[in-house]
């Protein structure tokens, strides 16, 4: 018998003979017994699940002579009618060949007239997502204002293609996936009806190679039964369709398990001499080591059970393997999956992923559970402690640094303690200016400063609300690989030594000048001081002039500190006038 006329044998003529959507029968069983059936309904789902047989179905159901009924009888002249397809108040169309407005506006106009043969017209539209918007635009007029005795049913597998107005005007039914153990069963009543034999094995295998189609799983049946004689066993079912064999799975991951380049190179020769397709071997291959994980982490559970034939062979190379290495082994195969549909060479990727898979359980320390893995949490275990150690460290030098602030309390040493910090809270270490002084006219200043307007230029370039910043200031001194420059405005200066900008203006100097150099910052009027010779002591030099004391004590003026809470500091830029 053919695909075709087994497909046509066994394809559901009733409600009962629907496979896993019992949900959407019973809904559409109950409008039919009080009469309250939809003018459009919306059947959606995967491929194979029985869209378009439940709308033919109920097609049947509404227009058989002894109903509307909940079953249709199929013996009276409108139900054989329908399956054999003359009934020409019952129309199918396929949307993917007839997807223009012209044919949506022929129905529009055939819907008028009442139905010549049955008690209702039935329009089944397969694949309405392929409509155009001008024919969606058409057929939304006829779902608004439908005739009474006309019945639109669309089918799809993409919805969110259709237009929400025409989403709206129906009853939407999602179909869903026939599980594993429904399609055996129904896959067993076919095998007896036929005289086909079948191990279960061979036909769980058939089912999960369906992916939840019903429509599917016939078909390969069907073509296994011709390969294996009417006798189908697993082997015969792996041949057919192109899988792998346990055997293989077994070798291919005690070679990467083994890092054995020199074993895998030729079983994936054998795959491929054997009529395996290179994709094929890719998606068996993620599913092997999926269900290696689940059994790894979940070893009780029952969702891997139905790939598995030898349970403790499987069980064992589950154990060779860390669930880190499962992870990183399905994320690189995944991620080669993807390419390999485009690839010129799909059996070269295939390798070229496998040798991946060797390289990174050899390197990366998330292989095989061996000595390997001790070793890496050994270190980790060491490079934590060492990283505890120095933020103890930070924090003590941290504690002594603010412990160096003034603690007179007078009004005048009170203003210079706070002024001893910038407006961030952050202590900012004082600045001996003595070497750069004495450097002040040496050739590596002299050498920077007639760089530094590129630098500037550079800076700009890379981030303009920096350099608004940065131009405030002045090159005065560059030594012992440190640039001093000199601010009029203490925002300026806080705002150039925030650490992103910091970075960035040091990065761009060392492209500039040709070695790195540190930034360091200093007042303008510091700087003049220790010019002249008058140099002050670090807690006179940061007093503050009596004009820039304002009723908040902060050392902008109120109108500057307002500015730059409202527009942001990259914003605001303040010039002394």
């Amino acid at each position: 018998m053919s695909h075709i006329a087994l497909y046509r044998s066994w394809r559901p003529q009733m409600f009962k003979d629907m496979v896993g959507q019992q949900h959407i029968i019973q809904t559409l069983q109950n409008a039919i017994r009080e009469q309250r059936v939809s003018h459009a309904y919306l059947f959606n789902g995967p491929r194979g699940t029985g869209k378009t047989t439940t709308a033919k179905v109920l097609a049947k159901a509404v227009n058989c002579e002894h109903g509307p009924s909940i079953e249709p009888c199929n013996q009276c002249d409108n139900c054989i009618g329908i399956t054999e397809g003359h009934i020409m108040d019952v129309v199918e169309i396929d949307a993917a060949s007839n997807r223009g407005i012209d044919e949506i506006r022929d129905i529009r106009d055939k819907v008028r007239y009442a139905p010549t043969e049955v008690r209702f017209k039935v329009y089944i539209i397969d694949e309405v997502h392929m409509l155009t918007a001008e024919a969606f635009n058409a057929l939304l007029k006829t779902l608004e204002e439908p005739p009474p005795h006309v019945i639109f049913i669309l089918a799809t597998t993409e919805p969110h293609k259709l237009p929400a107005t025409i989403i709206s005007r129906c009853q939407r039914f999602d179909f869903r996936q026939v599980s594993t153990s429904e399609q055996v069963e129904r896959l067993q009543e076919i095998c007896e009806e036929e005289g086909i034999e079948a191990t279960n094995d061979a036909l769980a295998y058939i089912a999960r190679l369906s992916e939840g189609g019903m429509r599917d799983a016939i078909s390969l049946l069907e073509q296994t039964a011709a390969f294996a004689d009417r006798n189908i066993t697993l082997e015969a079912a792996i041949d057919v369709t192109g899988g792998i064999a346990a055997e293989q799975f077994y070798q291919l991951a005690e070679a990467i398990k083994e890092r054995d380049v020199s074993k895998m190179l030729p079983l994936v020769e054998g795959l491929m001499q054997g009529g395996k397709s290179p994709d094929k071997c890719m998606e068996n291959l993620i599913y092997y080591f999926r269900d290696l994980l689940v059994l790894k982490l979940a070893p009780q559970g029952n969702a891997v059970t139905e790939r598995i034939v030898d349970h403790e062979r499987f069980l064992q190379m589950a154990e060779s393997y860390s669930p880190e290495s499962l992870f990183s082994m399905i994320e690189t195969l995944n991620h080669y999956q993807q390419e390999l549909r485009h690839a010129a060479q799909p059996q070269t990727l295939l390798e070229v992923a496998l040798l991946k898979l060797c390289s990174t359980s050899q390197s990366s320390g998330i292989g095989v559970q061996d000595g390997a893995t001790a070793a890496s949490s050994h270190e980790i275990v060491e490079l934590r402690q060492h990283v505890h150690k120095l933020e103890g460290q930070l924090a003590q030098l941290m504690k002594q640094g603010i412990n160096t602030a003034p603690t007179s309390t007078n009004a005048t040493d009170r203003t210079v303690s706070r002024k001893s910090f910038t407006s961030t809270g952050v202590n900012r270490p004082k600045v001996k200016l003595d070497q750069y002084v004495v450097a002040a006219s040496s050739q590596e200043t002299n050498q920077a400063r007639m760089n530094w307007s590129d630098v500037l230029m550079r800076v700009k370039d890379r981030k303009v609300t920096v350099h608004a910043w940065l131009k405030d200031s002045e090159l005065v001194s560059a030594v012992d690989q440190q640039l001093l420059l000199t601010f009029k405005n203490e925002i300026h200066r806080e705002t150039t030594e925030k650490p992103t900008h910091r970075e960035l203006i040091e990065q761009v100097s060392q492209e500039v000048l040709g070695k790195p150099y540190q930034l360091v910052t200093v007042m303008l009027k510091d700087w003049q001081n220790a010019l002249e010779g008058t140099t002050q002591s670090p807690t006179e030099s940061l007093e503050l002039e009596p004009e820039d004391i304002s009723i908040n004590e902060s050392k902008q003026p109120i109108w500057v500190e307002e500015a730059v809470k409202l527009f942001g500091e990259d914003l605001v830029v303040v010039t002394d006038k």
